[in-house]
């Protein structure tokens, strides 16, 4: 049977899985047209920080997208119930391709036959994990940056995707307030992710090698590039640990790239520092996160 767009999406929850750094921040745009968004990660207290996050920020959110109104966040115990009639189903889960091949193998039985199923996935080509997946075509990578403040996001085909998903995904996305870029081919990071990767590698390849600290280049980033963040403290923000994975998943494909950067991080997440999320990373002034 061929894949059919959603209908009645202003009346059908839009379900996200995984409520970490990126999880939440992708709830909180899809409940700024008054809808509800379910939020479901197999760590109840995570998940409850994702609906308490979305509740803080909505209505200033909201404020800002043309006929926006606060809506609501749910967290749900069960992945199954959590998507249960949406209209679409984000993945944000953490990167790593075993998780990730169950997880949409999963959600191709569980959630609605026209329910389109994205990913979150800021390095893999959804190709990678569709394995278990018996209607690709309803697949794609949607991938987002840090909303509300960064409110790109990259679209990608899995290779079968049905073009009027990426049409109706272009069509819809502005109207939470987040503008989509089609990559017209498959590629590891996408569009503005690859080019990040490069000046974030780069970067971390200065501190490795002795040259300079963190903090000196993000005082000159900020400086020349006139930005409020420096690519250690946007790291710092992500979770140094993500960056981590990402960064092992670019050289997995790419040998010949550096260690340097891979060690200096890998420094940093053995010891705990990842970052705004514990509080400390490259920098250490931020608030102590709850127990």
């Amino acid at each position: 049977m061929a894949f059919v767009l959603p209908t009645r999406i202003e009346s059908r929850p839009v379900t996200v899985i995984g409520a970490g750094t990126l999880g939440r921040r992708i709830a909180l745009m899809f409940a700024t047209r008054g809808g509800e968004v379910r939020i479901f990660d197999p760590n109840r207290a995570v998940a409850e920080q994702a609906v308490a996050y979305v509740a803080e920020h909505v209505g200033e959110v909201a404020a800002t997208v043309e006929a926006g109104r606060p809506g609501t966040a749910v967290a749900h115990d069960d992945q199954a119930d959590a998507v249960a009639d949406a209209w679409l189903v984000v993945e944000a889960v953490p990167e790593h391709l075993d998780l990730k091949k169950r997880v949409f193998a999963d959600l191709d039985r569980q959630a609605a036959s026209d329910a389109i199923l994205a990913s979150n996935s800021s390095s893999y080509p959804t190709s990678r994990f569709v394995d278990g997946v018996t209607h690709t075509e309803r697949v794609v990578n949607m991938h987002f940056y840090m909303p509300p403040e960064q409110n790109a996001v990259d679209l990608m085909s899995d290779g079968r995707t049905d073009p009027d998903v990426l049409s109706f995904l272009k069509e819809e996305l502005p109207k939470y307030g987040v503008f989509p870029f089609e990559a017209h081919k498959e590629s590891t990071g996408f569009i503005f992710n690859r080019i990040w990767a490069a000046i974030k590698r780069e970067a971390l390849a200065v501190v490795a090698e002795g040259v300079s600290t963190p903090q000196d280049v993000d005082r000159m980033w900020q400086i020349n590039m006139g930005l409020k963040a420096g690519p250690f403290r946007m790291m710092d923000q992500v979770g140094l640990d993500v960056v981590l994975d990402i960064e092992n998943h670019y050289a997995t494909e790419n040998p010949h790239l550096p260690e340097g950067p891979r060690t200096l991080l890998r420094s940093y997440v053995d010891a705990g520092h990842l970052g705004v999320k514990t509080g400390r990373g490259f920098y250490d002034d931020y608030p102590t996160p709850a127990a």
